[in-house]
């Protein structure tokens, strides 16, 4: 396609003032008409700026990419990682003190957009064969996302000779993603908030009918997630410290994990992955299994008073075989 690729040289030329949206437009044009364009897309943006030396060229089709990128296209979904890497890129055309700045935003800029396109793909295959359950899927994707806010807050110049056109371009576009991923994470956090609620209302529902199970005491105490909880952890997010966050998959700050467990056990009860947690010298696991109790047995094996009944049923003495054994003699020779 020699429209296409035309329009990609055009989009991607040396002028570091401004972007050509024309162009610009043309590719996306072609993106959503047909999948079929992905491929001479792909193939034509890789050959124009794998070998490149020039940041004007590099940040211009790493806009245009993500301009792609959010075309939501099922095609560009299931593309998977970017088609050329960015990650040691380093400027040929000028010297490293006045370039250090550039490329260490290309870098940054190619890394959040390399990590969308990849759990872009992996959204993609798991919603199509039904992976995880919702619950589970909905806290996986705030992890997913706090991830990728992470790697956009990075985006930014730190030289002082970055104030030209060509960024502020680039950092039009972070905004726009950033405020883009804020709004997910806050919609997937009121998703796990209803699910808080609901099992409370479920659990409510269940000591009032039955009354309070026997082995109550070791279930987790279900806590529901405050909005001043989920608003300071969102603008601690905000702040820049993105890093600690990504790495808690939940809304409990690290240095009361250990004072709240309550918190934890409905964040760790929610996203149903395999945590252990001692709690009164009680060791619960929680997984995202189907897990059948027996209410006969009891984890602290102290013995369950039941009904005469339970404790004969299916209990005769007399059926079962006694056997008698005979000591060796192992003395006498």
């Amino acid at each position: 396609n020699y429209d296409l690729e035309a329009a990609i040289i055009k989009v991607t030329s040396h002028d570091n003032y401004v972007i050509d949206r024309r162009n610009a437009q043309i590719v996306f044009s072609w993106i959503r008409a047909s999948s079929i364009s992905l491929r001479p897309f792909v193939w034509a943006l890789s050959k124009r700026v794998e070998k490149t030396r020039s940041w004007v060229v590099a940040l211009k089709g790493l806009m245009l990419m993500h301009g792609v990128l959010r075309c939501n296209v099922p095609a560009v979904q299931n593309m998977g990682r970017l088609p050329f890497d960015f990650s040691d890129f380093t400027d040929g055309h000028s010297k490293l003190s006045k370039t250090w700045g550039f490329n260490a935003f290309i870098r940054d800029y190619y890394a959040f957009l390399d990590k969308r396109a990849a759990l872009s793909y992996d959204q993609h295959n798991q919603k199509a064969q039904h992976r995880h359950p919702l619950m589970l899927q909905s806290l996986l994707n705030v992890q997913n996302l706090q991830f990728l806010l992470g790697l956009l807050l990075k985006v930014r110049p730190l030289a002082d000779n970055m104030n030209v056109g060509l960024i502020i371009e680039a950092m039009n576009c972070v905004t726009v993603e950033i405020f883009d991923v804020y709004s997910k994470i806050c919609n997937e956090i009121a998703e796990a908030t209803v699910h808080a609620e609901e099992i409370s209302l479920f659990l409510d529902f269940r000591s009032e009918y039955y009354g309070t199970p026997i082995n109550a005491n070791e279930l987790p105490t279900v806590t529901q997630i405050l909005e001043e909880d989920v608003q300071q952890k969102l603008e601690r997010i905000a702040n820049g410290d993105s890093d600690k966050t990504c790495r808690d998959i939940g809304f409990v700050e690290n240095d009361k994990m250990a004072k709240d467990l309550t918190k934890e056990n409905l964040i760790d009860a929610i996203v149903g992955q395999i945590d252990k947690t001692k709690v009164s010298g009680l060791e619960t696991i929680i997984t995202d299994k189907w897990v059948v109790f027996y209410e006969n047995l009891n984890v602290n094996r102290i013995k369950n008073i039941n009904t005469v009944a339970e404790e004969t049923a299916g209990k005769d003495l007399n059926l079962i075989p006694i056997y008698h054994y005979e000591i060796p003699d192992l003395i006498t020779f």
